[in-house]
């Protein structure tokens, strides 16, 4: 009870509430008809004062000074203003910052890898290369092998003449003998039943396909040969995140296996075909591997930045005025011409989807800082300042969000350049909504498109929801134990296992909502797991907790019960949840240093 009247104190502090103290109630008797609430049951609504019939706090008299606001407004004291904390960003006009995370494994470049194949009929008398695994230059001998067609054809060319000589010499080439063999045959005029066979390439013997002694017919295969001086990484991108993917942009990753170190790719290609199970793309990445570091196999997380225009054009102001290779986005030149590698035409950074800042002037997108913005699903409410106003007034505002870039969100409609929006506070805005009984983002009139309740779904999706939320405990209890290494490792696991296929039983509007929280939780999960200390740590993992309660209120959370546990004192007295396993109190914002601040609020769904 004690922590029940202290929180009716703080909201009475806060929003100069009528009915907290003897002379305001004197005060509101001036004939006007009186309304009295309850600060934990809005819903409540009687004309004098009393007891709540459901939690039994008492009732708390409505703000007179609301009369004349519209629906979605309320207006503050400058003092209580002040004590709120209440704080306002502009809404502006910049290029926007699109960070966008991958998950994929390194693999073999497919053109790196060649395959040996006999020439001519031949017996392998002695095989240089007799096991796999062992590394071959270009012009190292493979085999000595024992050809009679070998040696009619160096006797053809002995015995030749004029065009006949030139027609056996070509014959000779094209079986691979080199141009110095085939010029030591001329000049001693003696052919030779056995020959050395050269290595055309150089690599990694992979795969044997004969062994000494075997006889071979033309167009048998011999080996395999690799070269991993170069490879590919191969990412899945989510259907959210490819329309800031572009042929050529460059990509910084790391692998599992070698922590600390960054490696650097372009992508290379973009599957056009999304996969419907698991709604994401194909990403592969062109990488220099020099110093044979990576290895086909390896687990890599992958981070994109793009800066973004109006209409989401992806900017590269570095590519201005550039030509790219469209097979090999390394070669970049600045004019027309072609391909070092493949000879193909290069082509114009524009044609690849790219645009330049030039040119571009009024095109900066309108974007509005995350922290401003209250989400439930795919409804999105900021609470806008009314400087127009005598006192303090907001007003809450429905707004179409595009991407989020980095700490912002892109603003598609509904804010104006210019405009401040709450960015600390808003939810104590929201609150005092819900408490005046006008609509908020919480209670929407008459249940709105009530976002918060649940779809359809599927038993397969409710399951991996509470599949996820067991992860999500042990980073919850990680972090209470102020283990930093032990929480970022389960929000790897976390981020690795969200790319798990898309639950069966998904409508196409479910199925959309399903990948658009998941992916934002993904993002959240791969930063923490990236946090260099645990104070960043525990930023994301508010993030994280946000987006997974929003899944599970969504899709749902499975049998077991969760508990919804508040923090009033985190992040400087902003506040912030957290989801529990348990109906206790282990904060995982303070650890050791303030285990048991805050209180259970109820359990998740309620």
């Amino acid at each position: 009870m004690r922590t029940l009247i202290q929180n009716l104190f703080f909201t009475c502090l806060v929003f100069g509430l009528a009915g907290c103290g003897g002379d305001e109630m004197a005060d509101a008797g001036g004939g006007a008809a009186e309304v009295w609430t309850c600060s934990m049951h809005p819903q409540i609504r009687q004309p004098k004062p009393g007891d709540c019939p459901i939690c039994g706090m008492d009732l708390i008299l409505l703000d007179p000074s609301a009369e004349g606001l519209g629906e979605r407004e309320l207006t503050l004291s400058p003092e209580a203003a002040a004590l709120a904390n209440l704080q306002t960003a502009p809404v502006r006009r910049d290029w926007a910052n699109v960070q966008v995370s991958l998950v994929g494994k390194v693999e073999v470049d497919e053109t790196k890898v060649s395959t040996l194949t006999a020439r001519f009929p031949a017996r392998l008398d002695e095989l240089y290369i007799d096991y796999t695994g062992i590394t071959v230059r270009k012009g190292d001998h493979l085999a000595k092998v024992y050809s009679p067609e070998l040696l009619i054809a160096q006797q053809e060319l002995i015995g030749a003449r004029g065009a006949s000589a030139e027609a056996a010499r070509e014959k000779l080439s094209l079986w691979g003998i080199p141009a110095a063999k085939i010029q030591e045959v001329i000049a001693t005029g003696k052919a030779s039943d056995q020959f050395d066979l050269d290595a055309p390439v150089g690599g990694v013997v992979t795969e044997m396909f004969v062994r000494e002694g075997d006889y071979v017919k033309t167009g048998d295969r011999l080996f395999r040969l690799t070269s991993f001086d170069a490879l590919w990484v191969m990412f899945d991108a989510y259907e959210t995140d490819l329309p800031w993917l572009r042929f050529g942009q460059d990509v910084e990753f790391t692998v599992d296996a070698l922590p600390g170190k960054k490696f650097t790719g372009k992508i290379s290609y973009v599957d056009p075909m999304l996969n419907s199970a698991t709604r994401t793309a194909g990403v592969r990445l062109n990488v220099k591997n020099e110093d044979n570091l990576l290895k086909p196999g390896m687990l890599a997380t992958g981070k994109v930045s793009a800066r973004v225009a109006v209409g989401g054009k992806v900017i590269a102001s570095d590519l201005a005025g550039k030509w790219i290779s469209p097979m090999h986005p390394e070669i970049v030149k600045d004019g027309p011409g072609q391909c070092d590698i493949c000879g193909m035409d290069l082509v114009k950074v524009e044609d690849l989807g790219y645009s330049t800042v030039e040119g571009m002037a009024g095109a900066k997108p309108l974007l509005v800082p995350s922290s401003a913005v209250l989400r439930t699903g795919e409804r999105a409410v900021v609470y806008v300042e009314k400087k127009d106003a005598d006192r303090p007034t907001y007003e809450a505002r429905t707004i179409l969000l595009g991407a989020r870039a980095g700490d912002d969100f892109i603003v598609a409609d509904g804010l104006k350049e210019g405009e401040s929006v709450v960015v600390n506070g808003a939810f104590k805005l929201d609150s005092e909504l819900q408490i005046s009984g006008k609509e908020s983002m919480m209670q929407p009139k008459g249940g709105g498109d009530d976002l918060l309740a649940k779809r359809a779904g599927s038993p397969a999706a409710t399951k991996q929801v509470s599949e996820w939320m067991e992860q999500y405990f042990v980073i919850q209890q990680a972090l209470a134990n102020d283990d930093i290494s032990a929480a970022k490792d389960a929000a790897k696991r976390l981020s690795n296992g969200l790319a798990s296929k898309l639950p069966e039983g998904l409508s196409d509007q479910d199925a959309e909502a399903w990948n658009a929280i998941v992916g934002e939780l993904g993002t959240a999960a791969a930063s923490m797991a990236e946090a260099e200390d645990i104070k960043l740590a525990r930023q994301h993992f508010e993030t994280v907790t946000m987006h997974l309660m929003t899944l599970a209120k969504t899709f749902g959370s499975g049998e077991g019960k969760v508990f919804v546990v508040h923090c009033p004192m985190a992040f400087g007295n902003k506040g912030a949840d957290w989801l529990s396993a348990k109906d206790e109190v282990l904060n995982p914002y303070f650890g050791d240093m303030m285990l048991h601040c805050g209180e259970v609020k109820g359990e998740l769904g309620e």
